[in-house]
């Protein structure tokens, strides 16, 4: 039987923690150091129940700090409970999927799908889902609509998130070269934020530059790393390029030998973070492409990922199985299987977008080609000339037609990386 994961003091996202229901449990068969080290005790290992995974301050005991202040903030140790959640994850075989949000209603649709199905789940904004979250009609030149949006998500998804009782990680998606201004923005507001709670306001962050030179992208990188480390908060990276395109990025030409990452540069990423922090994951390329196309037109190599967790392991000397937390980029239209291999190899964390976003359209127009002879006009329907249409055009209504289907899909998704019922 899988471990699993009990204790809601693994999150970053403002989700109250459970320690009354803490009370009276049998001990708990693995803890959090004050490191972020996820320690298994013998009655855990060997895939026995996991009953609580819970932060500790070194001691073995459990952290209770983990419940939504009256002010709206959430006492959490985001970086370190992340790595324990990853670590969680690898060595359960599940992986989080990571859903791009856009507005309230894509938020709240990805908390119920993880909340039926007993899971955590990554929530994450990207630069064109944060100038959305604002108001398309702001000037976006400097970055600034991009950067106010994925703020205000930030608090909103903070306010909400305890109300569904699982596990919510913070992250912004994909930050290329160009887009620095906006990293750099939403990192001022962590800092600002982390002075006042203890916290950075986001759980993690994306930096992507994977088109530039590999030494110039290793090198800004852990400059942004080193940035992120006093506040103890997570950064993914990608090395190798994504192909097609997402979000306004452009790859749908590259030379198909830049989707896929060398073990090289794996271990060179490794061995230039860790003295950093241990708070990193890696994007590796290992044929994904972003958006949807044919099937047999995309050619996945998962196996490549065991090749990068070999080479650093014994690069290193590491005993550890999977020393890599690895990332998992475009995979709409992948196989289960596809998916499953990765996950196998380390991958921790899926990105989900494209899919979601056609679920999402889905619900909305299977209900306007049903109901469209009561939204055509306000007044007058099959049932009346005289009939009013309120209830039917009502964007409440058809609104959340779209977060059911979505719901749902991220539901599937749940089951396909083994995360449902880790909770």
């Amino acid at each position: 039987m899988a471990s699993k994961v009990r204790d809601n003091t693994i999150y970053s996202a403002g989700v109250r923690g459970r320690c009354e229901a803490m009370k009276g449990r049998r001990p708990l068969t693995g803890s959090v150091t004050a490191q972020g080290e996820y320690r298994t005790t013998p009655q855990s290992r060997g895939r026995t129940p996991f009953r609580s995974l819970a932060a500790t301050s070194g001691t073995g005991r459990p952290h209770c700090g983990a419940s939504l202040h009256t002010d709206g903030s959430a006492r959490f140790f985001p970086s370190s409970l992340v790595k324990a959640l990853f670590k969680h994850a690898q060595e359960n075989t599940y992986a989080i999927p990571a859903v791009n949000v856009t507005s309230s209603s894509t938020v709240v649709a990805t908390l119920e799908a993880a909340k039926k199905a007993k899971s955590p789940i990554i929530l994450q904004m990207s630069q064109g889902g944060g100038a959305y979250f604002a108001g398309k009609g702001l000037d976006n030149k400097n970055q600034e609509a991009s950067i106010a949006g994925s703020v205000a998500a930030a608090h909103y998804i903070r306010s909400v998130a305890p109300a569904y009782g699982i596990p919510v990680i913070l992250h912004t998606d994909h930050c290329a070269k160009k887009l620095l201004p906006w990293l750099d923005g939403m990192l001022d507001a962590d800092e600002a934020w982390h002075k006042q709670h203890g916290e950075p306001l986001f759980s993690s962050h994306m930096i992507d530059l994977s088109e530039e030179p590999v030494k110039e992208n290793i090198e800004t990188t852990a400059k942004y790393l080193k940035r992120a480390a006093p506040m103890k908060q997570w950064l993914e990276m990608e090395i190798g390029i994504t192909g097609g395109e997402e979000d306004g990025v452009n790859n749908e030409d590259v030379d198909n030998n830049s989707l896929y990452t060398q073990p090289e540069d794996i271990y060179e990423i490794y061995k230039t973070l860790s003295p950093i922090s241990p708070y990193f994951s890696i994007a590796a390329g290992f044929g994904n492409v972003h958006g949807v196309y044919k099937p047999g037109n995309v050619k996945l190599h998962p196996e490549l990922l065991s090749k990068h967790q070999n080479y650093v392991r014994e690069k290193e000397g590491i005993k550890e199985e999977k020393p890599v937390f690895l990332v998992f980029h475009g995979g709409s239209g992948s196989s289960k299987k596809e998916f499953q291999d990765a996950i196998s190899y380390g991958v921790v964390k899926v990105n989900l977008d494209t899919d979601l976003q056609y679920a999402y359209t889905e619900g909305i127009r299977d209900y306007m080609i049903n109901k469209k002879d009561y939204v055509s006009t306000q007044v007058g329907n099959p049932d009346g000339k005289d009939k009013p249409n309120k209830k039917y055009y009502d964007p409440r209504v058809w609104v959340r037609e779209g977060e059911k289907t979505m719901t749902k899909r991220v539901e599937e998704a749940l089951t396909d990386f083994n995360t449902a019922g880790q909770l």
